[in-house]
């Protein structure tokens, strides 16, 4: 009898609840904040569902939190924006925010490169571990702020595959004259080994491929690289980027458009982007095991690049660093804190992160020979 006493009471206190909860007034950001509807054009195809999915998923958070209030919608690349065109359209406010990789506007300036990454530079966690706590996102804001923009980053695709070339390239004398789609300042560093850079959007690189308009092509990896088609049009697909131990995407915002915003939607935009970055790095590292082994099922040559074109690369990309710092104040005084920054966590990592990954990727390979 208590039993059914206590089940009956609890279930009427629960009718109960459900009604003054009903009854209770809406959140306050619902109810005083203002409606605000923001463009967010991106940089990249909609066939490219983790970059621009990124895109897509921030305006979905951003709207479930403000409760529809502040919505974002997001844009492809080409569609209302050329896809290299963002930042522009950010600056001079023809669209309030945008997602782009800050070393597609390393015409303007090389120290966008330090946004996303720099050839032989930082991996993932240590981009972010400067970014974050190194002072990098500080100096980068700085320095934005002569192009009326602000960032916040917005995700990471990790280190990089090297590219799919048309033929093999065995000796850094195959790099001279070769055509090759490349982003950042990676193009000056492929420039002084004696190639020819091109920067070209993600979805105009598959026919520039096709007809022979580039010898070779960059793009992300294993994932993405499957659905843009790269495989169809060349055979030979070289790792690793060592122009991308990492690449860091950005949402950058009008900065009048920032001032404007409520501090309670800012940080609901901070908090969304925060969530984007996490869900891209962790969707690369599981996607792009299935997709190489498709893209070697399908006829892929994978090739590592030769260690007598790593040296010449790395040796060349440093002195593009110091030649470019030599002559602009603003890149170097980005370039000092980031090599400080590289020096002490390239130490850390060799300590502990380096041995652990070469011992246990080495017994890896080991039992997958034996089980052969």
């Amino acid at each position: 009898m208590e039993r059914r006493r206590l089940i009956s009471s609890a279930a009427v206190g629960g009718v109960a609840l459900g009604a003054v909860a009903a009854a209770l007034p809406r959140p306050a950001i619902a109810q005083s904040m203002p409606e605000i509807k923001w463009r967010m054009p991106s940089s990249f195809p909609k066939s490219l569902g983790t970059l621009y999915g990124g895109a897509e998923m921030l305006a979905a958070k951003v709207a479930a939190m403000t409760d529809n209030k502040f919505q974002i919608r997001p844009f492809a690349a080409g569609e209302i924006v050329p896809p290299l065109a963002v930042l522009d359209a950010v600056q001079n406010g023809t669209v309030e925010i945008g997602q782009t990789a800050s070393y597609y506007y390393v015409g303007k300036d090389p120290t966008f490169a330090f946004g996303s990454t720099v050839p032989f530079g930082f991996n993932t966690r240590q981009q972010q571990a400067w970014m974050l706590h190194g002072g990098g996102l500080t100096l980068m804001n700085e320095f934005l702020k002569d192009y009326n923009v602000t960032s916040i980053i917005g995700g990471n695709t990790g280190a990089q595959m090297g590219g799919w070339f048309r033929k093999e390239i065995k000796t850094p004398d195959d790099i001279k004259g070769l055509k090759f789609r490349i982003a950042g300042l990676a193009g000056a560093v492929i420039a002084k080994m004696g190639g020819v850079p091109q920067q070209i959007g993600g979805g105009d690189i598959y026919p520039a491929l096709e007809k022979g308009t580039i010898d070779a092509a960059e793009w992300v990896g294993p994932y993405d690289d499957e659905k843009l088609g790269f495989y169809k049009v060349a055979k030979y697909y070289y790792y690793p980027g060592w122009w991308e131990g990492n690449a860091q995407l950005w949402i950058y915002v009008n900065l009048d458009k920032m001032k404007e915003l409520p501090p309670a939607y800012q940080a609901v935009l901070e908090a969304a982007c925060a969530e984007v970055n996490t869900w891209m790095q962790a969707k690369y590292d599981a996607d792009n095991p299935a997709a190489l082994r498709r893209l070697v099922a399908n006829g892929t040559e994978l090739r590592p690049f030769s260690r007598e074109i790593m040296q010449a690369a790395y040796k060349a990309s440093f002195e593009v660093y110091d030649e470019l710092a030599a002559k602009n104040p603003k890149f170097k005084k980005v370039y000092d804190s980031w090599k400080a920054f590289r020096e002490d966590e390239f130490l850390w990592f060799r300590v502990a992160e380096n041995t652990y990954e070469n011992f246990v990727y080495s017994q890896s390979a080991a039992e997958a020979r034996a089980k052969k």
